[in-house]
């Protein structure tokens, strides 16, 4: 640890003070090569120092959590899922899965509700009867 205090409370200040840093934008013109090579690491220094701020805010504004996906495991060499089904077909009654986990998709088997109870989710079917039915 004293040789962390010593770098940062006197060798530091003494380099930076020794650094030939002109009080004006003008007055780089006049300094000489050697004073270049004296002022370049640390200008290096705060150039990767800047740009691994910038990288860090840019990848920072990035992080955004990637949606969650509905259809973990149906069909899924297919572009788009869809199923049709004939009204004249369908019983007087049938549920039609909507979490994509039943495994008689796209039927409803009741799936929803061990999803909605591992996801405190409220997902059920949709439930189609005809005309009549209660």
């Amino acid at each position: 640890m004293e040789s962390i205090h010593i770098l940062f409370k006197v060798e530091l200040p003494k380099y930076l003070k020794a650094l030939p840093i002109p009080k004006t934008f003008a007055g780089l013109r006049k300094l000489s090569a050697e004073q270049w090579l004296n002022l370049l690491p640390t200008i290096l220094v705060v150039i990767i120092l800047l740009y691994c701020l910038a990288k860090a805010v840019r990848s920072f504004k990035k992080k955004k959590a990637p949606k969650p996906k509905v259809n973990m495991s149906l069909q899924k060499e297919d572009p788009k899922v869809v199923t049709q089904m004939d009204i004249e077909d369908l019983p007087d009654t049938i549920a039609f899965c909507r979490c994509w986990r039943s495994k008689r998709f796209p039927l409803c088997d009741g799936s929803h509700n061990k999803h909605n109870a591992e996801c405190r989710d409220n997902v059920g079917p949709l439930l189609l009867r005809r005309n009549g039915d209660e």
